[in-house]
This record gives C-alpha cells, sequence and structure tokens, in this order.
C-alpha cells in the first residue's frame, strides 16, 4: 500500500476532525474544550461525518491525479469516481449511465429545467409557490424570456400539493397539445410537506408530461427506488447527509436525451465539463452508503427526537403552531410558529446569542433577512415569527431540553 506523502498533515487532519465530531456529540478529548453550542439547522447542512471525511483523504493527499490523465494516477481516480457512480446508482435503484455528478442541487435544478425546455420540448412549467428558489427563480427566469408559460399549483392548508388541482391543469396543456414539465420538490425543505413522487409520476406519464423533483432533502434520508418511479430528473446534494459541501447528483432517466448545461472537456460521459471533483464525489457515495445503512435507527432516532420537541413545545409555550404535516412530513424537520410579539420578533437572533443555531426558514438567500416565500404562501407571516428547527443524528434530547428552557426565557 502506498504511504501518504505527509502523513503527519493527513494524520493531524483526521484527528481534528474526529475531535470536532466528538464535540458535537458531547465527548471531551484531548483536553480541548467541547463546543457547547446546539446546531439545530440540519436542513441547511450537517456536519461532515468523520467517516466520511477518512474515505476523502486520500484523494486530498496521495490521490490527486485528473481522471481524464491515462497513466496510473489518472486512472487511479478515474476508479474511484465510476466506483462512486456504481454506488450511488445500487443505493438509488438507478443505472450507473443515469447518475451524473454535479458541484450542488442548485446546479442540478438548473441543468434538469434548461434541458426540459430546449431538449425536450417543454412549454409550460407547472411547478408549486413554495418550491426551493433554486427551482423558483429558475423557471420565473425562462419564463421572464418567454421561453415558457408558467403555472403554480394549488396547496392544501398544510402546504401538501392538491393532485386533483395538479390533474386538471396536466388534462388541460394535454388538449391543447402543450407539453409540460412538472417540477414539485420530494420534501419541502422549510416545512416538511412530503410529495408523492409515485402519484405524480403516474400523473406526468398519463398525460406525457416531463417531471423533475428536487430530491435534496429526501436522498441519504429515505430509500428511494427510481426504478418503480416515473420521474425523469432528480436531484440531490452531499452536505445534506452528512457528505461534503460542493457534491451533488442529477438523476437522469436512460430513456431521455439531453445536452450539456456546462460545455468544454468530455467530462461525465460528454454531459458536464470540468475536472471532476474527484474527493467530493468519494465523499457524497460514503456519506450515501452510510446513510442508507443506518436508516432504520437513525430515522427512528430523530424522528423521536421531533416528536418529544413538538409536544415539548405544545405544553410549555402557548399559542404555538406546528407548520405541514408533524405527522407524516420530513422527519428531520419541526417548523413552528410563534405568535408574533416584541420578544418572538427577535426570537432568532437571541437564540443566536444564546449559541442555539436555527433558521427562520431556508438558509439558501446569501443571509438576506427577506422573509420566508414558504411561509407567504401560507399566510403566514402576519401574526406569526417562524422558527425551523432540523435534527441530525448527532443532536440529542437535552439539547432538546437546552432549547426549551431558553425558549421560555426569551418568549
Amino acid at each position: 500500500m502506498k504511504q501518504p506523502i505527509q502523513p503527519e498533515i493527513e494524520q493531524n487532519i483526521s484527528n481534528n476532525t474526529l475531535h470536532k465530531a466528538s464535540s458535537v456529540m458531547g465527548v471531551i478529548s484531548n483536553d480541548k474544550p467541547v463546543d457547547t453550542r446546539i446546531y439545530f439547522d440540519n436542513a441547511a447542512t450537517t456536519s461532515l461525518a468523520p467517516e466520511v471525511l477518512e474515505a476523502m483523504l486520500p484523494y486530498l493527499s496521495t490521490h490527486f491525479g485528473n481522471p481524464s490523465s491515462i497513466y496510473s494516477y489518472g486512472r487511479e481516480t478515474r476508479l474511484a469516481v465510476e466506483n462512486a457512480r456504481k454506488t450511488v446508482a445500487k443505493i438509488l435503484h438507478a443505472k450507473p449511465g443515469e447518475i451524473f455528478f454535479t458541484s450542488c442541487g442548485t446546479e442540478s435544478n438548473n441543468t434538469a429545467i434548461t434541458a426540459s425546455i430546449r431538449d425536450l420540448g417543454c412549454t409550460h412549467i407547472i411547478t408549486s409557490p413554495i418550491e426551493h428558489h433554486a427551482v423558483l427563480h429558475t423557471v420565473e427566469y425562462y419564463s421572464m424570456q418567454n421561453a415558457v408559460s408558467l403555472g403554480f399549483v394549488k396547496l392544501k392548508e398544510d402546504g401538501h400539493v392538491d393532485y386533483n388541482d395538479l390533474e386538471a391543469q396536466l388534462q388541460q396543456k394535454s388538449s391543447e397539445g402543450v407539453k409540460c414539465l412538472v417540477t414539485l420538490m420530494h420534501a419541502n425543505n422549510e416545512i416538511g410537506t412530503l410529495l408523492s413522487i409515485k402519484k405524480v409520476g403516474e400523473l406526468c406519464q398519463k398525460y406525457g408530461a416531463i417531471f423533475h423533483s428536487d430530491c435534496v432533502q429526501t436522498v441519504g434520508h429515505y430509500p428511494i427506488d427510481l426504478s418503480n418511479l416515473h420521474v425523469h430528473f432528480i436531484s440531490a446534494s452531499g452536505h445534506k447527509f452528512h457528505g461534503p459541501k460542493g457534491t451533488g447528483i442529477l438523476y437522469v432517466n436512460e430513456n431521455i436525451s439531453i445536452k450539456p448545461f456546462i460545455h468544454g472537456g468530455g467530462q461525465e460521459r460528454n454531459m458536464r465539463a470540468g475536472t471532476e471533483n474527484v474527493y467530493g464525489i468519494v465523499g457524497f457515495a460514503k456519506a450515501l452508503e452510510m446513510a442508507t445503512a443506518h436508516y432504520e435507527e437513525d430515522s427512528a432516532y430523530i424522528k423521536d427526537m421531533k416528536s418529544y420537541m413538538a409536544q415539548q413545545l405544545k405544553s410549555n409555550i402557548p399559542g404555538i403552531d406546528i407548520n405541514g404535516d408533524e405527522i407524516g412530513g420530513l422527519y428531520t424537520v419541526l417548523s413552528v410558529c410563534f405568535p408574533k410579539t416584541e420578544k418572538a420578533e427577535f426570537l432568532l437572533m437571541n437564540l443566536d446569542i444564546n449559541n442555539i443555531c436555527v433558521s427562520g426558514g431556508s438558509a439558501c438567500s446569501s443571509g438576506a433577512d427577506i422573509g420566508s416565500h414558504v411561509m407567504k404562501a401560507l399566510n403566514k407571516t402576519d401574526k406569526w415569527i417562524t422558527i425551523r428547527f432540523s435534527f441530525s443524528k448527532y443532536n440529542t434530547k437535552s439539547e432538546v431540553d437546552r432549547v426549551l428552557t431558553k425558549l421560555k426565557v426569551l418568549l
């Protein structure tokens, strides 16, 4: 086995990362102070799992070759990329040729939407007003360019898609000879409502529509069998399930043919130019492999913690309202509306001052506090202050108790 060029650097990186991971879980090591912050914003990003970093480290040191090179350094990194592709494809019940590595969910969403218009003949897009901005801003851009017309599906009070309205819109456009793209997220990143991909896929198949689903919040958190779903594109991002930032995938069903979104070299089988992020790709596959292997125990643990916090909030904080589908929604997300008061309006800031990291909604707006478009769409902005708590396997009920104690003081 090859030895690292600088093993002491690699070891230091590994030790430091393992220490930080231990700190998150409340373990003291090496006589260093434990991080006392509570991180309840895992829907924004998750910490990198130590095992994932360990898998990545060789590709940050000794295995540094360009995968497009034909000599040994290139061949070993090319093998790593293709093995990662096979791992991801197997977990998602797809074919390796249907998996393309990207930089993030946003790039994947943009690629799918652009290709649907440019290559697949879609002239009308059906989406919802509570999609991630990576979808909403993209479809709005093409609408303003007069490339497509745009329709929004009706939502129920809890944020669920009205499937009857979706079918009515698809039926009308089909009768007019208009080809549609339906782009609806699997789980809403702010309130956690889940979409039935199977049901939407069947409707799209019935009316000849292209179907794209932003699965950024669900890949790595639920088993997904793409062989049993009528979906043309799904998007995913590694940093949502303890993988590295800057890594994503786009699934492209083998029955459609699209052109590249990024032009240049012939990487990703001529579909995505640019030298591959080898260590990120390796980390993505490792994180997805771990998430899949431990799904049953991790999901049960997180679900129990979410339920515990919801019940404690209802018992101790008067007047709150839980957003979305509390029981059947995304088990990692708990979105809570607090009655708007002078104290509540500063709640997000005061929680941060007290070392509690939570969100008022999506964390993908460059830090801008422009309010939540999701809450506006659900008519929950005038009388409420919304806080999103989102959990991971590294959180604990004792942290929930500490947050609840602080909320009582701050409200």
